[in-house]
């Protein structure tokens, strides 16, 4: 693949464009796109690869483009020519365009281009290959070529080093702790005054005295260490962001040498930079004389940090550039006013933004008197305020936040009030300046006739002799001819009769013209049509006999006469009694001459029929020897170009955002003004407008086009013989303006919801292609969109609606080039509200002193939906208030309800209200008044329990829960007996609790609680047990009478004849199983029998037991196979090993404290090895639970319940395990109330 050339084609233009994609650079080859057919640019534009060498590359992208753009690839250094190693493809199915770089080298580390081309344009875009070397490949050498001499050149190896890029890093000043971070002294020495209260608050910087302080002895500082490389640094300017999408920042140094390195840095990191002249440069550096602008291309959110400027190592200009990532909620809107009036801008971001950028015709705006840039507290609105607008101030205003940017167009109308009024007074009418023309003319006409009454004028001289008026070109009311006007339009200017005719003028348009008389023949007044003002002459008196009642009522006018046109000059005497004499150039005119000569009473008229080059001339109008004169000027309108014409009128088509050119050659000219106007009003260079005027042609190109720009365009041509036109149309694409109202709502019921609504007045040039209906129930914070339905259809119906709730729609018109803003519905509610009936007053079914029990029927009338639920409310006697006991959202779903939240011994009513889909219904009649107390009944007892076991020690805690009314009285009796009066009784309500505080064997009995009231009388025995853990059995003996049987006798326990519920256990551990199991329980004896195995050895251990748990056991003699042989000598050592299965020494015990008590659990286990040990309550295993303390230390397993609850009642076991074995043993754990 060769090199692509990069060059713009002979002939073209290079227009430079922005493309919607970060990093493209798109340039335009043609001044005007054809309809239809757009640039080259990138849909998904290559990224940045790193791979390992010898691997493979791929760089994909995707373009687009009318026509479709050819995609060439390029690097920075070297060519793609060589297919072995580049290989471009293009995919037809995915439209994806790649280029396979196989087998990676090193040297192929580059930035490579993608071009994408067609007939109008090309975009341009780059990725970087970054390749990591796997190892130091030597070079293989023969070992014959050594031997012939052929050695390995040094030079060689040199080349297979990897060249390393050392990026430099700017000397920072270390942080110390507590101190400020030194890029805040570095920031605020750049920084303007008006910005120090901000970085100080991005810096947490609050003593403002002693900031100004240091700030004051850091500049001189850096002053100094400035003068040692420069001369001196003014005019900065901050970096701001610019409406091309590119940051700048400059400023003017003068260097001591010349030749010193400037440096600039990011965040400390030196970055490379351009001259200026490479678009795809990222960061460049332009020097004009002693001004350096710094620029930052391509923004993206990366690019935001401190920027440095140095020179050698001496720090010149730091800058920070904040760009954050917000979104325009509120894009900012285009504004009208009248001159004198502000006009307001404002931004919404969607987050928090400290500051922006507000330009106006694509230049930055400074808070002033001029404009208010104001920001809200909660930094999400951006205001500027445009103070005293006048027509200056017309035209594009832009807010830019980083990345982002919003236009609006401001328009400048006349005030209506002020109309008339020019620079230098108020410009006068046509009425105002007839009035004064007759009482100039009747002034000078009385002079006259003074003077003539008084015999002067012997010299000639009349009143107006010396010609002297009002202005000659309009700027005022003075002697030396300044009129009365902005620039000669609506003055008043006389002539000035020092001259030969004595003729004067009366203009109105840019410039008065002097008079002149011949022997202050007087001075006279006209009024010019285009500005040049109209001459009268007037007849004075004086020695030379001429007749001074003869005048002009008006004089000649100069005129512009079209070639090939007629032209007439014409004048007016005050008597038509007078025939005068018409000349050209000094000659007298007769009809022969080839011109019309006529008059019409007092009117003399002088026709030229076809005019020619010939015919222009002075010409004048003599009579009596007054004489009135005017110049004419023969010659064409202007012209266009016809090829240019013809392509002017056709309609230009565009996008928003981009831009528009319009170019109309024509022949050159003199004299010629151009112009050019947009719907009628004129278009004048600047801001987004540029206006190029040259002698053939002439360009308009309107930037970032709004759809407000679409209209009508016109170019005007003028010259002193009058003007041409031609126009054009503009048609700016964009997003649909919202749909119209009114509103209709065809429809309303609980299945749906029918909308109607009206076309958008503007559809952004592109037909609609589609709505899009988003709804939002009342209440709820959020949208969801329910519709996206044609263009042809107005009406939508939306069949997930719930009647009786409201909505609010938004509906949204599509077109192709977006979607526009949002038609906003009022609250509409689904359906009709048909409210359930009444209900009969609910019923009273019983009352407790802290529960009233009711009920009710369904109402007879549900409104025609079903009924949801219903609300409860009641009342207190002596109380107008009603208190609901359930919410609307929250409906009772049954037919009955008890109501806790009533107080003991206060009356209540109540009343029941039905809920069905419209909402509540009318509230039933209240129900009958009822107290909130018992009933009188009988003691009774609930749930007691009949037996306990206390440890002895522990106290006694017997608590009995009873209903009785009225309230019962108590008595506790033991055996029978009234209990002893040391012991404490304890009485709540429906509770009563009789405690020991520490209980002894003796305090074990039959524990008998009385209730009597006088509803009659109840009673309840339990029976208590006071015991403690049974010492252990006595010795264990084993005898055989009977083959397969043995006799296991032990003594009993010393606790045997105290506790008649003391039994006690047997376990049995044979050398088979090697496991210790119960083969018996519950035994009241001191005997048992059991089988067993001939060849197997049997131990056998006994417990006693009560309801505190297991004693400690007694253990049996060895009986088994080697129990009656004699051991036999033997000449082999014994093997002694202590590995042994697990056992437990000491289970578990019964446990039955009181809840809230302390609960301490333990066991003795032995095995070898040491056996895991693993808790279970109720099977499942709690070693990780956090409520139990669990502990295991030479073989002494311990668990501890701070405070035991009801739940942790139930069975606790502990089993262990090793290679050998497993061995559990569990016990209960019961929590008392």
């Amino acid at each position: 693949m060769s090199q692509p050339s990069e060059e713009i084609p002979v002939g073209q233009v290079e227009i430079k464009k922005r493309s919607r994609v970060p990093g493209v650079m798109i340039t335009q080859y043609v001044k005007e796109l054809p309809r239809g057919k757009t640039l080259p640019d990138f849909s998904r534009k290559p990224i940045a690869l790193t791979v390992h060498e010898g691997k493979v590359a791929i760089f994909k992208a995707m373009v687009s483009g009318d026509p479709v753009p050819t995609v060439t690839w390029a690097r920075n250094k070297g060519n793609t020519s060589d297919p072995e190693k580049y290989k471009p493809r293009y995919d037809e199915r995915t439209r994806e365009h790649s280029l396979e770089i196989l087998n990676v080298q090193v040297d192929q580390g580059d930035t490579y281009k993608c071009l994408a081309t067609n007939p109008f344009g090309k975009a341009v875009c780059t990725a970087t290959l970054s390749v990591f070397s796997v190892g130091l490949k030597k070079k293989q050498t023969d070992t014959s070529s050594n031997k012939e001499g052929q050695s390995n050149d040094p030079e060689d190896f040199r080349k297979m080093l990897k060249k390393t890029k050392i990026v430099k890093k700017r000397k920072e000043k270390p942080k110390k702790e507590g101190e400020i971070d030194p890029k805040f002294w570095e920031v605020m020495l750049s920084a303007k005054k008006a910005d120090y209260e901000r970085i100080c608050h991005e810096f947490g910087v609050t003593d403002f005295r002693w900031m100004l302080k240091q700030l004051n002895l850091k500049k001189k500082e850096k002053e100094d260490e400035q003068a040692k490389v420069v001369e001196n640094v003014d005019n900065i300017k901050q970096i701001e962001v610019n409406t091309s999408g590119s940051a700048e920042f400059e400023f003017n140094m003068k260097l001591k040498d010349t030749n010193s390195q400037i440096y600039l840095y990011k965040n400390g990191e030196m970055l490379d930079y351009g001259d200026g002249t490479d678009d795809s440069s990222k960061h460049n550096m332009k020097k004009t004389g002693d001004k350096y602008s710094f620029s930052i291309n391509n923004l993206d959110l990366n690019d935001s940090g401190l920027y440095q400027v140095d020179v050698e190592d001496v720090n010149i200009f730091s800058t920070t550039l904040a760009i954050p990532d917000v979104e325009f909620n509120g894009m900012l809107k285009d504004a009208k006013v009248v001159e004198g009036q502000d006009a307001v801008f404002e931004g919404v971001f969607s987050g928090p933004v400290t500051q922006i950028t507000w330009c106006a015709n694509d230049i930055s705006l400074d808070h002033g008197d001029k404009y208010n840039i104001t920001v809200s507290e909660d930094k999400l609105r951006h205001r500027l305020v445009v103070k005293n607008c006048n027509k200056e101030d017309k035209g594009v205003y832009t807010a830019i936040a980083g990345i982002k940017s919003s236009r609006a167009t401001l328009a400048v109308d006349e005030d209506p009030n002020a109309r008339g009024k020019g620079r230098g007074g108020a410009s006068e009418g046509a009425d105002d300046i007839a009035r004064r023309l007759a009482e100039e003319q009747a002034r000078l006409q009385r002079g006259k006739d003074e003077a003539a009454r008084r015999g002067k004028g012997t010299d000639g001289r009349s009143d107006g002799a010396d010609g002297r008026g009002d202005g000659a070109d309009g700027r005022g009311d003075a002697a030396d001819g300044r009129g009365d006007g902005a620039d000669g339009r609506g003055g008043l200017g006389l002539g000035d009769g020092s001259g030969r005719d004595a003729t004067g003028k009366y203009g109105q348009g840019r410039e008065g013209t002097e008079g002149s008389g011949k022997s202050g023949k007087g001075s006279g007044m006209g009024l010019g049509a285009d500005g040049l003002g109209g001459q009268s002459a007037g007849v004075g008196s004086g020695g030379d006999g001429t007749d001074d009642k003869v005048h002009f009522a008006s004089g000649l006018s100069d005129k512009n006469a079209l070639r090939g046109k007629p032209a007439e000059l014409v004048c007016k005497l005050n008597t038509d009694k007078i025939d005068g004499v018409w000349y050209k150039d000094g000659k007298k005119l007769t009809s022969k001459d080839g011109v019309v000569i006529s008059k019409d009473g007092c009117t003399h008229k002088l026709i030229i029929q076809n005019c020619k080059d010939s015919d222009a001339g002075q010409y004048h109008f003599e009579v009596n020897g007054c004489k009135t004169e005017a110049i004419v000027k023969v010659g064409d309108l202007p012209e266009f170009d016809q090829d240019a014409l013809r392509k002017f009128s056709n309609t230009v088509i565009v996008k928003a955002g981009q831009s528009a050119s319009f170019k109309m050659s024509f022949p050159p000219q003199a004299s010629l003004e151009i112009k050019w106007f947009k719907k009628g009003s004129e278009l004048l260079d600047g801001g987004s407008v540029k206006v190029v005027k040259e002698s053939n042609h002439s360009r308009l190109q309107m930037k970032d086009c709004l759809r407000s720009d679409t209209g009508q365009i016109k170019i005007q041509l003028k010259n002193p013989f009058g003007s041409i036109e031609a126009l054009s149309s503009l048609i700016v694409l964009d997003k649909p303006g919202p749909p119209r109202g009114p509103l209709e709502v065809n429809e309303s019921t609980s299945s749906g919801l029918e909308l109607k609504w009206n076309p958008p007045k503007d559809d952004g040039g592109s037909a609609v292609t589609n709505y899009i209906i988003e709804r939002q129930q009342v209440g709820q914070g959020t949208w969801k969109k329910v519709g996206d339905i044609s263009a042809n259809h107005l009406t939508f119906r939306d069949k997930s609606v719930s009647l009786g709730k409201r909505y609010i729609y938004r509906i949204y018109a599509e077109n192709l080039e977006g979607i526009s803003e949002a038609m906003e519905t009022e609250k509409i509610m689904a359906g009709s509200l048909m409210f359930p009936g009444p209900l009969a007053p609910p019923t009273v079914v019983s009352a407790f002193k802290n529960c009233i029990n009711l009920t009710w029927t369904p109402p007879e009338k549900d409104g025609g939906t079903k009924i949801l639920g219903y609300q409860l409310e009641k009342r207190k006697k002596d109380t107008n208030m009603w208190v609901t006991l359930n919410p609307v959202s929250e409906p009772i779903q049954g037919l009955k309800y008890a109501v806790k939240d009533v107080s003991e011994g206060s009356e209540y009513e109540f009343r029941v209200t039905a809920i069905n889909m419209s909402g509540t219904g009318e509230p039933s009649a209240p129900s009958v008044m009822v107290c909130a107390k018992n009933p009188n009944m009988k003691p009774h007892f609930k749930d007691p329990e009949d037996f306990m076991v206390v440890r002895s020690g522990n106290s006694i805690r017997i608590k009995i829960n009873y209903e009785a009314s009225p309230p019962p009285d108590i008595t506790w009796l033991k055996n029978g007996e009234p209990v002893s009066p040391w012991n404490k009784i304890i009485h709540s309500d429906g509770t009563c609790t009789l405690v020991i505080p520490s209980s002894k064997y003796d305090d074990s009995g039959v524990y008998t609680i009385v209730a009597k009231n006088s509803m009659g009388q109840a009673s309840f025995d339990i029976e208590v047990r006071v015991t403690d853990e049974p010492k252990a059995p006595g010795p264990v003996e084993i005898e055989q009478l009977v083959h397969g049987k043995v006799i296991i006798t032990w003594g009993p326990s010393p606790d045997h004849k105290r506790d008649d519920r003391l039994h006690y256990m047997v376990e049995e551990h044979n050398s088979n199983t090697r496991n210790w199991r119960t083969i018996a329980d519950h035994l009241l004896g001191t005997t048992y029998t059991t089988s067993i195995q001939p060849g197997r050895e049997y131990h056998f251990r006994v417990y006693a037991k009560n309801d505190m748990g297991l004693s400690d056991p007694s253990d049996s003699p060895t009986w088994g196979v080697n129990s009656n042989k004699a051991v036999a000598a033997s000449t082999v050592p014994p093997i002694i090993t202590l590995e042994r299965p697990p056992s437990i020494l000491v289970p578990l015990k019964l446990h039955t404290p009181p809840t809230g008590y302390q609960c301490y659990m333990t066991c003795a286990v032995r095995g070898c090895p040491s056996p895991y040990i693993a808790w279970y309550h109720n099977g499942i295993c709690i070693d990780s639970d956090k409520n139990y303390y669990i502990r295991n230390a030479f073989g002494v397993c311990s668990m501890c319940i701070l405070r035991v609850r009801p739940e942790d009642s139930g069975e606790y076991k502990v089993v262990a395990v090793n290679s050998f074995g497993r061995a559990e043993c569990s016990s209960t754990l019961k929590v008392k109330d």
